[in-house]
């Protein structure tokens, strides 16, 4: 998937500013901990996972081995829907390769139904999109401005 952009100010707020500011590295690694420890809370997985982040660009490089495609998608978006994280180098590889899903980022006024009614041009279809961000999403209507969704192919 190579390299995907966020925007820096949305998303889960994991970890603060105050022992980056004194030590960096200490700062990066902590916060590489807290998005595992977010990863792992999603019940998300990948053989021989690393997540690394890098404060001055905003960036984390995540790499290991997912089972299929949308364990990989979720992971990615894990890394990178937190507060802080503007790119998300994605090393990944999957055991079991198959159709990527395309990502969309919510801007305001956006609901689940009007996304699916771009996508798939049914609003009443956005149960597919709800489904494709669990456990990320924990209902159809709390999305947020910035946040970075899966929308899995039209079936």
């Amino acid at each position: 998937m190579g390299l995907i952009a966020f925007i820096k100010d949305a998303g889960e707020k994991l970890f603060g500013r105050a022992e980056a500011a004194t030590d960096p590295a200490a700062g990066n690694a902590a916060a590489a901990r807290a998005i595992e420890g977010y990863i792992a809370a999603m019940k998300l997985g990948a053989d021989g996972l690393q997540v690394a982040f890098d404060g001055a660009s905003g960036t984390v490089t995540v790499s290991g081995t997912a089972a299929d495609q949308q364990t990989r998608e979720k992971i990615v978006l894990c890394c990178g829907n937190v507060a802080g994280v503007e790119k998300v180098v994605d090393n990944m590889s999957v055991s079991a390769p198959t159709a990527q899903a395309q990502f969309y980022t919510v801007v305001r006024g956006d609901t689940l139904s009007k996304i699916a009614k771009e996508f798939y041009g049914n609003a009443n279809a956005y149960m597919p999109i709800f489904e494709a961000n669990k456990p990320m999403l924990t209902h159809p209507d709390k999305i947020y401005p910035g946040q970075v969704l899966r929308i899995p192919p039209k079936t």
